[in-house]
């Protein structure tokens, strides 16, 4: 009935959800030409410092508005110049107040600094693969196998609330756990995005911080269609074996506008961009300035380009589409 009711919903959303735009976008450039293998993601923080963060070499570099590096903090086994305080780093983020906030997978904690680099306190978390952060000092997190989709702990790093039920897609608890892993994001609003990264329909939940789940963000398009039932059939193929899980991703990569909410996703080197109500505006495919295939684990979206990386090709700034057309 499930997928009878999922079928139904891409027959009537097709005619709203066919985008106006579709082509290629080329790199304008690899930027920050030391980060390439290990990337695992670029942010434009609260504080608007950049972090990139690299596993485990060369760990996470911080870099003021103006682009310029200004901290470090390596990786055990990584080359930085930094003191070795991350195990292996899978997510950070960085506050208003310019604390810096680590999903430190490798150690089973959030590594919460402060704006200079010292670390201020170790929150545990086990196998925490995300992590955003939320206005008074408050840290959403997501993770490999916790109940709820997201933790949200405070400034003391006690755990104050948990949101969002997991999609029912499987019977086997486990696997169904595992097809919900998401990454998160946010914007000024203090909307909270999580982006489901094995959903057979690419999908993005906004929340507010509080957890009252608002609109999906969902991509119907039709040529989405025979992906979402391969993966559905592969669903139902693992379901009976009793292994351990193993699927292919279908989300790869989120970036959210933090000036008006539109949110840009990834399914490997295909960028779609959806408008703030979840209509899909365009779709393209991205390529590096030699034209090799971009498959983007990360995305960060400025007011005027957008920063995309794939790990291990690197870092590449591209001009921002949507904003060229309306020159």
């Amino acid at each position: 009935m499930r997928v009878l009711a999922v079928m139904c919903l891409l027959a009537c959303a097709a005619g709203r959800a066919v985008a106006q735009d579709e082509g290629e976008l080329i790199a304008k450039q690899r930027v920050f030409s030391g980060v390439g293998p290990g990337l695992r993601t670029v942010k434009r923080g609260a504080d608007r410092r950049l972090y990139i963060l690299a596993s485990p070499s060369p760990g996470l570099l911080v870099l003021d508005a103006q682009g310029k590096q200004v901290l470090s903090i390596s990786e055990v086994g990584g080359s930085g110049q930094g003191p070795n305080l991350i195990t292996f780093g899978e997510d950070c983020d960085g506050a208003a107040d310019g604390k810096i906030y680590v999903a430190d997978r490798g150690a089973n904690l959030i590594q919460v600094f402060t704006a200079d680099g010292t670390l201020l306190r170790s929150i545990p978390v086990k196998n925490p693969i995300s992590v955003a952060a939320l206005p008074e000092g408050e840290v959403a997190v997501g993770t490999l196998r916790e109940p709820h989709l997201v933790m949200v702990f405070d400034k003391n790093g006690r755990d104050v609330r948990e949101f969002g039920d997991p999609e029912p897609l499987s019977e086997r608890a486990d696997m169904n756990r595992f097809l919900n892993i998401g990454e998160l994001a946010t914007d000024a609003q203090g909307h909270l995005y999580y982006a489901f990264a094995y959903l057979p329909e690419p999908t993005v939940r906004q929340y507010d911080r509080l957890g009252y789940a608002g609109q999906d963000i969902q991509n119907t398009a039709l040529d989405a269609m025979p992906t979402a039932q391969a993966a559905r059939k592969e669903i139902a193929r693992q379901e009976g074996k009793g292994k351990q899980p193993s699927f292919k991703r279908i989300l790869t990569a989120i970036g959210v506008d933090r000036e008006n909410g539109e949110v840009w996703i990834a399914l490997y080197n295909t960028l779609l961009h959806f408008d703030k109500e979840g209509n899909l505006r365009a779709t393209y495919k991205v390529y590096t300035p030699q034209g090799a295939r971009l498959e983007a684990n990360t995305i960060l979206v400025e007011r005027d380009r957008l920063i995309i990386g794939s790990d291990p090709l690197g870092i590449y700034e591209f001009e921002r589409p949507d904003k060229k057309n309306t020159k």
